[in-house]
């Protein structure tokens, strides 16, 4: 059992939401859904939870009606190895959300996400604080992030 788990308090739509994350990232699956029974607050044999793997990590999504909103202030970073990658989940995941600044989303769901590639960090992080600096003015009025433009202003061209 995973000791943290992120827990997404949807109105209604937390089985929508757990097929559409399972329908973008390849490595998911449905874990389990509980329906609501006679004493629950929603109607009788509808979805509570959805319980499911997106990259092996576990998520959990519940169905608890308009009390809460999703806030950009927390999001779901998704470390990308490949422009393909970015390019993929990027237009996926921004499918009837908005598309953001350097890298951020909010999906269909009004969850934030960050779709950031590896190589991004390591650039941010050298000891040359030229480059660096080079890199984060690059990536500041991107919205998909794009690795070889951030190449090019690390290489200072």
């Amino acid at each position: 059992m995973q000791k943290i788990t992120p827990f997404l308090w949807f109105n209604n739509h937390a089985e929508d939401a757990m097929n559409f994350y399972i329908s973008v990232f390849k490595n998911s699956k449905n874990v389990n859904i509980t329906r609501y029974g006679e004493a629950g607050p929603g109607p009788k044999g509808a979805v509570m939870t959805a319980r499911f793997l997106i990259e092996g990590q576990e998520f959990v999504a519940l169905n608890g009606g308009p009390v809460f909103m999703f806030s950009p202030a927390i999001s779901f970073v998704v470390n990308c190895e490949t422009q393909e990658e970015v390019d993929r989940l990027w237009e996926k995941l921004s499918e009837g959300g908005e598309k953001q600044q350097c890298g951020w989303l909010k999906d269909q769901f009004g969850i934030s996400w960050q779709i950031v590639p590896v190589v991004l960090g390591e650039m941010l992080n050298d000891p040359d604080p030229v480059k660096s600096q080079r890199v984060l003015k690059a990536m500041l009025p991107m919205g998909k992030i794009d690795i070889k433009i951030l190449k090019l202003a690390y290489n200072g061209k």
